[in-house]
């Protein structure tokens, strides 16, 4: 049990309190952005936009740059999904739950090459060595962007995306020491799966393909 307390809390000794209430902020949040995705609530996004514009200054102060460009990204796709999301024509939502067409796939898969190579330049940009976890922050980025993509769209390929890229960051973070992180993207990838299983059921059950 100690050992439990000690990857959690060991990695947060001797940094300062207004960091480690910025994290627990971000932490909650990241949480209630999920649950309110996995809802198709719009709130997905305020409360998303809040944990990334946090976390971007918390990865900026601790120098990992992947996945700080990933929370720009997150941040930037956020303000773009929050506009998506609330047009309304004749009272009815534009955008609704979808699978992706062979052309979407195609952007997304764009997106994901493309964020990856912008996040491999930032890092050669600050002239930091690349290790193994830094190669895995590049690849997560691409993932992740895509996924934010999809969902500023609803598409339901969304949670397959979120799901694959939680489960690689989960020990990522642990191995780095980032326990409250670690444990956020645990719950994450739990809430991913619930989300695509009520995405999916809505789909299933919508007007346009019933």
């Amino acid at each position: 049990m100690n050992q439990i307390f000690d990857f959690f809390l060991s990695a947060y000794q001797g940094r300062s309190w207004s960091l480690i209430l910025l994290e627990a902020t971000a932490f909650f949040f990241g949480i209630a952005s999920v649950i309110y995705a996995k809802r198709e609530d719009i709130m997905v996004y305020p409360t998303g936009l809040v944990a990334t514009v946090i976390t971007f200054y918390l990865f900026y102060v601790d120098r990992l740059f992947g996945d700080m460009m990933m929370n720009f990204y997150y941040s930037i796709m956020s303000i773009y999904g929050w506009w998506n999301w609330s047009r309304t024509k004749e009272k009815q939502q534009v955008v609704v739950i979808s699978r992706t067409n062979t052309r979407e796939k195609g952007i997304g898969f764009i997106f994901f090459l493309l964020t990856m190579f912008i996040t491999y330049s930032v890092y050669q940009w600050f002239g930091k060595a690349l290790e193994i976890p830094n190669y895995i922050d590049i690849i997560t980025s691409g993932i992740f962007f895509t996924a934010m993509w999809y969902m500023a769209t609803k598409k339901l390929e969304n949670w397959t995306l979120w799901i694959v890229g939680d489960l690689i960051t989960v020990p990522l973070y642990a191995y780095r020491g980032w326990g409250m992180f670690a444990l956020q993207y645990f719950i994450f990838t739990l809430l991913a799966i619930q989300g695509y299983k009520q995405w999916k059921n809505s789909l299933n059950n919508s007007p346009a393909t019933s």
